[in-house]
């Protein structure tokens, strides 16, 4: 296995990122870490390690970088670099922290779309508070903002696909996200879609959920358009991070009895913590595209980076993304004949 890395993308480049991959390294063995970016930088925070090579740039995408003009006008930045070793067959999978809609820019013009998929989605992993060691799969999460009927039942397709092979859910259940559960609830896209993932027998469609159910695990797969799909993930993830901050604050800014029950209750806040960390379930994956691409916050620090690789590593070893091409180049063939 092979992993591009652009090494200069994100706020704390290319130290946390570096420090991650480092991290990885040690455990997978089996992969062969290829960092694009300024060598000397890089350097600083390598200790030898033989499945970690790097490809010196000066160049990079800033965070501020218009996407489409930075992916054509860039071609030396290291995001374009380790998007091109991906086209090229010279990696297996794409990794970034850096400027989401160059990230996005590069998984479709430069590595390209699986033939039959109209638009791939950003698809994220997330926790359920529910139940031990459980998780549900949410897309799109703002790859397009504005969505067909057609594009959210594939996001089904896709959400399974990823279900099954990569989190290991032998039958996963399909939920739309919706303002009821009503058959007839929604604006004209969401009914229309509901009557395609209805009509299709190969997803384990279960019908509208609430937003209020995800984080219980109302569905295996949540499906939905991009603007609504971006405006639910960061709502949970600011809504993680206030309760954390709630949590703290009660407990140090009310006296030592406070303070005395928070050390008490200490493992079992950790364990909620662990939880409410949707980083220890990876990053967002461009899905559809023609190999794993996946994005992590920019604010992102090493040990976020260690749990996106190992995500990266079990999508590789599943072969998911083979899967998909075989399934609907199979079905476009089908249908041109």
């Amino acid at each position: 296995m092979r992993i591009a890395v652009d090494a200069m993308g994100g706020d704390n480049a290319p130290k946390a990122i570096v420090e991650g991959i480092v991290l990885a390294a040690k455990e997978f063995k089996d992969i062969e870490f290829i960092l694009y970016g300024d060598e000397v930088a890089i350097n600083q925070y390598l200790d030898g390690e033989a499945n970690i090579k790097i490809v010196h740039t000066d160049e990079k995408i800033n965070s501020e970088d218009d996407p489409v003009r930075s992916i054509r006008r860039k071609k030396k930045a290291s995001m374009v670099l380790a998007a091109q070793a991906v086209k090229n067959k010279e990696a297996d999978a794409l990794f970034s922290a850096g400027n989401t809609g160059a990230l996005l820019t590069a998984g479709l013009l430069i590595i390209g779309r699986i033939k039959g998929i109209d638009r791939p989605g950003l698809l994220v992993t997330l926790p359920v508070m529910t139940k031990e060691n459980s998780t549900f799969t949410l897309m799109d999460v703002g790859a397009n903002a504005d969505t067909k009927p057609e594009n959210i039942h594939q996001y089904a397709i896709l959400g399974t696909e990823y279900a099954k092979f990569v989190r290991g859910v032998e039958h996963p259940t399909v939920g739309l996200l919706n303002n009821g559960t009503e058959e007839n609830k929604g604006n004209d896209i969401t009914k229309r879609a509901f009557q395609l993932l209805k009509a299709d027998k190969s997803i384990h469609f279960i019908g509208n959920v609430e937003a209020r159910e995800l984080l219980n695990g109302v569905a295996d797969v949540v499906v939905t358009d991009g603007f609504t799909g971006n405006a639910v993930l960061k709502t949970i993830e600011g809504t993680a991070l206030s309760m954390m901050q709630l949590i703290k604050s009660a407990i140090y800014d009310n006296g030592p009895k406070a303070k005395l029950g928070g050390l008490l209750m200490k493992d079992s806040l950790s364990g909620m913590k662990d939880v409410l960390d949707y980083s220890k379930h990876g990053g967002s994956v461009l899905f559809g595209v023609k190999a794993p691409v996946v994005k992590t916050h920019g604010s992102t620090e090493k040990e976020a980076v260690y749990f996106t690789i190992k995500q990266i590593h079990e999508m590789l070893a599943s072969k998911v993304i083979d899967d998909l091409v075989e399934q609907f180049e199979t079905k476009n063939t089908d249908q041109e004949k």
